[in-house]
């Protein structure tokens, strides 16, 4: 079975062209959606990879309107694939799985972003390796100053306030006062 997919990113867009193209193409079912393609959780694209059975298709008009990155890409046609299903893009003919020279393409197209994965990760390493040989402080800034965390201790080992009331005058959790005991607070 054909599946299709119709994606707008508003309300003042309509989905009836993208229909027609792939009512066209043969598409037996077409689940659409307006969400942007930045959401992770489209619940129609999410229904459809659902439906997929072995041997279906999955078709979409264009390749943007299924997702934003390729990352993002990458992984609808996993699950696709993990569902023995196929892929079509109407408008990138390289993209489609349901042969021999998409699933090639598809595939070099998985390990360049594997390899872009990669570079990141590195430079991001390198980075933090820098800003730390230069003394700086890495992770979220501190919620308290060391005398706002002392000052918060004593008041707590005296007993006069509750937690809750001392986070307040902080504008901080009960919780993050409660970890300044166990030495833990950022």
């Amino acid at each position: 079975m054909i599946y299709g997919y119709a994606r707008v990113s508003t309300d003042g867009q309509s989905v009836q062209a993208q229909l027609a193209t792939l009512t066209e193409a043969g598409a037996i079912k077409v689940f659409r959606e307006v969400a942007s393609g930045a959401k992770s959780n489209r619940a129609q694209l999410a229904r459809a990879l659902v439906a997929l059975q072995p041997g279906d298709v999955f078709l979409v008009t264009r390749l943007d309107r299924l997702a934003r990155s390729t990352l993002d890409l990458l992984y609808i046609l996993k699950t696709i694939s993990d569902k023995g299903a196929g892929f079509r893009s109407l408008a990138d003919v390289w993209a489609d799985t349901t042969t021999p020279h998409g699933r090639l393409m598809l595939t070099v197209l998985g390990g360049l972003a594997e390899f872009e994965r990669d570079l990141i990760k590195a430079r991001t390493g390198e980075g933090r390796r820098r800003a730390k040989a230069q003394g700086k402080s890495l992770g979220r800034p501190f919620k308290l100053t060391e005398h706002q965390k002392a000052e918060a201790l004593a008041r707590r080992e005296k007993g006069e306030e509750s937690l809750v009331e001392i986070g307040r005058s902080y504008n901080v959790s009960a919780a993050t006062i409660s970890r300044i005991t166990q030495g833990n607070v950022r």
